[in-house]
């Protein structure tokens, strides 16, 4: 098996590449959010990886990678595409009565769950000033999910709560991936499972693809996800986590924007503070976690 990459310090380089990454993600899911209309969720989760796929694995033939692809720890793979599933399906269930904005407000509580189950899959330790961070960010969720004061769940914010404790699982498995597998097997094999898995599940549902008028959303989708996948590589490999993970956040202002260009639609008041605090609590995780470790 080939040495990833080692990495170099570029910080300039990398805020460049993860602030570009997050902007095509942020591009995949308005164009996602455009096919909600057409199709079921589970339907565009395999849209997802099927568009992307094929993009994956030339960036894998050109970086010489194919050839380690079956060196891999199968059940933690299967485990990690089933979330992969559930995320993707109740994210895109989200969008379909969220704006992008909303969604991500709610979803970037993922980072605190990612921390929060650390401690007891990877044993590593959270300082209490951490703790009150993460209970912060939660108790902002808490705040959004009842957002007019009437209703006791948003149902588009629950999907997004779904989906980002399904990220916050899928990241600690890929810690566990990441001693044994090369980088390029995660990629392959979960947009290969969760392909597979999400045509079969969309089955009942399915609804013929209208590739006259949706070809345009089909190709972004792929060259979008793929880009955004090799760019947040780069920007890990090219600066420190500690400068690169709170840039993550810069979704919201992608989100508002397609929100504003494309569905003319500007974001509630309550998520726009709930959001604000996660983002706060985040980062403050990432700094105290970067200062512990010093």
């Amino acid at each position: 098996m080939t040495a990833p990459t080692p990495p170099v310090d570029h910080p300039l380089r990398g805020i460049l590449a993860m602030i570009a990454a997050v902007f095509l993600f942020a591009g995949m899911d308005a164009a996602m959010k455009q096919l909600t209309s057409s199709y079921g969720a589970m339907q565009i989760t395999f849209l997802r990886a099927a568009c992307a796929w094929p993009f994956i694995v030339l960036w894998l033939a050109a970086r010489q990678e194919l050839k380690h692809l079956f060196h891999a720890r199968w059940s933690l793979h299967f485990i990690r595409a089933a979330l992969g599933i559930v995320m993707l399906a109740a994210f895109i269930k989200s969008l379909e009565t969220l704006a992008l904005t909303d969604a991500y407000s709610v979803f970037f509580v993922a980072p605190l769950l990612i921390t929060a189950l650390s401690v007891w899959w990877l044993k590593e330790s959270v300082r209490p000033a951490q703790w009150a961070a993460i209970v912060l960010g939660l108790a902002a969720v808490l705040f959004m999910l009842k957002p007019d004061g009437h209703e006791l769940l948003s149902i588009g914010a629950l999907m997004a709560l779904i989906a980002a404790l399904c990220y916050a699982v899928s990241n600690i498995l890929v810690r566990k991936l990441a001693q044994s597998d090369h980088a390029g097997n995660l990629v392959f094999w979960l947009m290969t499972l969760i392909g597979i898995g999400a045509f079969i599940l969309a089955q009942p549902h399915w609804q013929p693809l209208q590739w006259q008028a949706h070809w345009p959303l089909f190709l972004a989708i792929g060259l979008t996800g793929t880009g955004g996948q090799i760019l947040i590589t780069q920007a890990f490999r090219l600066a420190a986590p500690s400068i690169i993970a709170p840039l993550e956040y810069t979704a919201l202002v992608w989100g508002l924007g397609f929100d504003v260009l494309v569905w003319q639609i500007w974001p509630e008041r309550d998520m726009l503070i709930g959001g604000s605090v996660i983002i706060a609590s985040g980062i403050l995780v990432i700094w105290l976690q970067q200062r512990h470790s010093r």
